[in-house]
């Protein structure tokens, strides 16, 4: 009986692991999918001062948690206007990449930004994970 237990026990413990880390891509159209990308788009044309297309090349989302990154562009497809943002100075110095990161977490219904980053030139979300205690699943690379 105590053998029959502990391997019970044993298994919820290693299940349980198993769905908190689980991790999907929502599909392009779907409601998750653009409830993530409308959250985040708040913050980023206000800073920006623009319209802005994510172009998306990771959208990982495990339960609350949802990590995006790819490229921020213009209603146009380009590259955003960056001459009147805090990121002409990096774009100057040859300092910036025209891509974006973003960490969210659902509250009730809505997606909140933890934090994001544009013009990164390194993995600057490689210890988001920690920072934020989010599910290192979610993340394409971290420390």
């Amino acid at each position: 009986m105590r053998k029959t237990m502990i391997f019970i026990v044993s298994l919820l413990v290693l299940t349980t692991g198993a769905i908190a880390q689980r991790v999907h891509t929502p599909e392009k159209g779907s409601a998750e999918r653009t409830a993530i990308l409308a959250a985040l788009r708040v913050p980023v044309e206000k800073e920006l001062k623009q319209k802005i297309v994510f172009s998306v090349e990771n959208f990982n989302v495990s339960g609350v948690w949802a990590f995006v990154s790819g490229d921020p562009q213009n209603t146009s497809g380009g590259k955003p206007d960056y001459r009147r943002t805090p990121y002409q100075k990096a774009i100057d110095a040859d300092m910036f990449d025209n891509n974006f990161f973003a960490l969210l977490r659902r509250t009730g219904a809505r997606w909140k930004v933890v934090t994001y980053a544009i013009g990164c030139t390194d993995v600057c979300y490689a210890g988001w994970w920690r920072r934020y205690k989010a599910p290192k699943a979610v993340f394409p690379y971290t420390e």
